[in-house]
């Protein structure tokens, strides 16, 4: 596996300070927003400088129950190519639920959710991943996500499960020491016990990155500074394996440049300390796997007992029955299923319609400008009871008609929001439309301009 080193997620909007700090080696992009045929200038030149970059992905639903979508794994690729990454990454989550296998509406999360530590859930799990294999020119590594919930009837810990999916697979992992501390805070997880079953020579890289408490449940919002505990965290997985790399997460919230190399020094200083803990003890050059004096097979190496491809039929089908449960009560109003903690169930629900005001807000940043302090009550009012089918674009576009048949708007803003709405409604901009060019050259004409 190659030594990534020290690295920084690349943001647009630190862009330029990302390509001026000093000491990055690697930065890793979310690969849903960048375009192979169109990079964006600062990934060019930090390429040309020698800086790995990395594609990130965030909607291949690898938990999910349906297999992998082909054009999401294409896609995948593409952007792995274009960069000339040594490796892409993805989530040990679901994203979207429902659809022909529950014969149910298909429902779109708009965030990451968590999968049942399940024998089922690790079957479907397993499979999915070495479909993604097959279809990437490059290696795989998935990352252990953060989780306000909890599934009932788990059969294993987080390590366990993620030991068996490396063990079966030959998948490597992307660890989160901010998501461990997540699950402590909101599951009661420890994160030692949970680093002491992990198969820590099967790591890709390490990801850090802050968060906040909010009436006893910790949100991993990658908006704020990296606590402590998180660093503590990284500490100990630094004693006990030297990771390839290590990178910093932040999505908004952006602080100046001298805070963001301070949590970079930081970060490296928490792998220094776990490095002179482990003195006394071999520290290995690479992360290549050690053969286990038991004779099983090592983690990073597909085992034998793999099932054969296509066995998992009936898995899938309970997966998703429980899946689509889940998903509908956190974004339909639905019942909550059966053992899962109702108020918990709660603020995922409150969080998951708060991320969608905001990605909201991002994609059709005129809504918010046209509703001012507004936007964000009128859009929670509309999102409740009424799942996103059809991405952000596509819920934008059914805020803006839902507004319009309120009757709630005042008369100006419901003409600028009924033109935004007409402008990005059809399959050609409004303006761009044969028609309504000819009727605005004609009135042009009419009145002498």
């Amino acid at each position: 596996m190659k030594r990534l080193g020290t690295g920084i997620g690349w943001r647009p909007e630190i862009a330029d300070v990302v390509e001026a700090m000093p000491g990055i080696d690697w930065v890793e992009v979310v690969a849903e927003n960048v375009c192979p045929g169109h990079l964006p200038d600062s990934l060019r030149r930090l390429r040309e400088r020698g800086v790995t970059v990395v594609p990130h992905g965030v909607s291949l639903g690898l938990g999910g129950a349906d297999r992998p979508d082909p054009a999401r794994l294409t896609a995948l690729a593409e952007r792995a190519g274009a960069l000339g990454s040594p490796l892409v990454t993805e989530h040990i989550a679901f994203v979207r639920a429902g659809g022909p296998l529950t014969a149910s509406p298909l429902l779109e999360a708009g965030h990451l959710l968590p999968v049942p530590r399940t024998r089922d859930a690790l079957d479907v799990l397993c499979e999915n991943v070495r479909i993604a294999q097959d279809a990437l020119p490059v290696p795989l590594a998935v990352e252990n996500i953060a989780a306000l919930i909890s599934w009932p009837g788990e059969e294993m810990t987080e390590g366990q499960f993620l030991y068996e999916l490396a063990d079966r697979t030959g998948v490597r992992l992307l660890i989160d020491v901010a998501n461990l501390y997540t699950n402590h805070v909101n599951r009661g997880e420890d994160p030692a016990k949970a680093l002491a079953e992990l198969p820590l020579e099967a790591i890709a890289y390490v990801h850090v990155a802050g968060g906040f408490e909010r009436d006893g449940v910790w949100h991993d919002s990658h908006a704020h500074p990296v606590p402590r505990p998180v660093l503590d965290i990284l500490t100990d997985l630094a004693s006990r394996v030297r990771p390839p790399g290590v990178l910093l997460e932040r999505d908004e919230n952006f602080p100046a440049p001298a805070e963001l190399e301070g949590e970079l020094g930081a970060i490296r200083e928490a792998l220094r300390e776990g490095r002179a803990r482990a003195t006394g003890t071999p520290e290995p050059e690479t992360s290549e796997p050690a053969t286990r004096e038991t004779g099983t097979p090592e983690p990073g190496t597909p085992a034998a007992s793999a099932l054969a491809p296509g066995a998992t039929g009936p898995a899938r089908e309970r997966l998703g029955l429980a899946q689509a449960a889940l998903l509908s009560a956190l974004v339909a109003g639905t019942p909550v299923p059966e053992g899962f903690d109702r108020a918990r169930l709660g603020v995922q629900a409150r969080a998951l319609a708060g991320k969608r005001a905001g990605i909201v807000a991002k994609v059709a940043p005129e809504l918010p400008g046209l509703l001012g302090d507004a936007y964000r009550t009128e859009f929670l009012a509309y999102a409740h009871g009424r799942p996103m089918t059809g991405g952000y674009r596509r819920d934008a576009l059914e805020f803006a008609e839902h507004l319009l048949r309120s009757g709630r708007l005042e008369a100006r803003v419901r003409r600028e929001v009924r033109t935004w709405w007409r402008e990005r409604s059809g399959p050609v901009p409004y303006s761009a439309r044969p028609a309504v060019r000819l009727a605005r050259g004609a009135r042009r004409v009419l009145l002498g301009r």
